[in-house]
């Protein structure tokens, strides 16, 4: 008898949580597959998280002027008001300038790396009994390398670098999660 069915039959709460390891596997598998698909298209990978980044902005900027007429106070009102036209002015310039919008992405992809790799580096030492924190820990310094490719190649390499960095963000960052799950399902059995 499968452990999933013998615990589930004992009561036995292991069984979800073996459940959820397996989902936790299967969606980093498919996160490591459209990282593959992204790293052999970059240019275009780049250009469509430019657009869709743009589209966000400007629904943002939808949903505050939304805000604007639910607030109770004048200076809210300002506030949501000045929220929009800055979500939709930068939201509607990525869209009309996406090669201008690849540029400052860059950047703020540098920045999201620089951020992203040291709270990954550090909670892999805050996590220090749990087996595969190892994989947080490179996983942290992965980021941390390609926020520095970012800044040394920057403007000149604006065209690919989001597109491959994205890409490469997917892969590295779906094999930490597969690699955790895969040792906590151990655990869990």
């Amino acid at each position: 008898m499968p452990v999933d069915e013998m615990s589930h039959r004992m009561g036995d709460p292991l069984g979800k949580d073996t459940r959820e390891a397996t989902w936790s596997i299967v969606l980093s598998v498919l996160m490591i597959a459209a990282g593959g698909v992204a790293l052999f298209v970059p240019s275009t990978t780049g250009r469509a998280v430019t657009l869709v980044l743009g589209c966000l902005l400007i629904i943002g900027g939808i949903l505050h002027v939304a805000f604007a007429w639910r607030a109770d106070r004048p200076a809210a009102v300002v506030w949501e008001i000045l929220l929009a036209v800055l979500y939709g002015g930068v939201g509607c310039s990525l869209l009309v300038s996406p090669a201008v919008g690849l540029d400052a992405l860059t950047l703020a992809l540098a920045l999201y790396l620089v951020l992203g790799g040291t709270l990954e580096i550090t909670l892999a030492f805050a996590l220090r009994p749990p087996p595969g924190r190892a994989w947080l820990l490179i996983d942290g310094v992965v980021f941390l390398l390609l926020a520095t490719l970012i800044w040394m190649g920057w403007p000149a390499g604006s065209t690919w670098v989001v597109g491959t960095l994205v890409a490469i963000s997917l892969l590295v960052r779906g094999l930490a999660r597969l690699m955790l799950s895969l040792a906590m399902r151990r655990v869990l059995r």
